[in-house]
């Protein structure tokens, strides 16, 4: 399910992950991933659905490039 999400968001959104990425980094400095995915839905107004998942997509891709 999350995979398919993330698919179809540059699609719903019209951005892609990237700058989707920039907006969370640049975003308040919250600790909790639902904090930061509600932050996320208000802000940019998407989906609570879309929001957690470009938050929890954004916390695996900083793990991975963290090596």
């Amino acid at each position: 399910m999350h995979s398919k999400l993330i698919a179809r968001i540059p699609q719903v959104t019209g951005r892609d992950l990237p700058e989707w990425f920039r907006t969370i980094e640049n975003g308040p400095s919250l600790i909790r991933t639902d904090e930061r995915a509600s932050w996320l839905a208000d802000d940019a107004g998407i989906s609570r659905g879309y929001a957690v998942a470009l938050v929890h997509e954004h916390e695996l891709h900083r793990r991975r490039c963290r090596g």
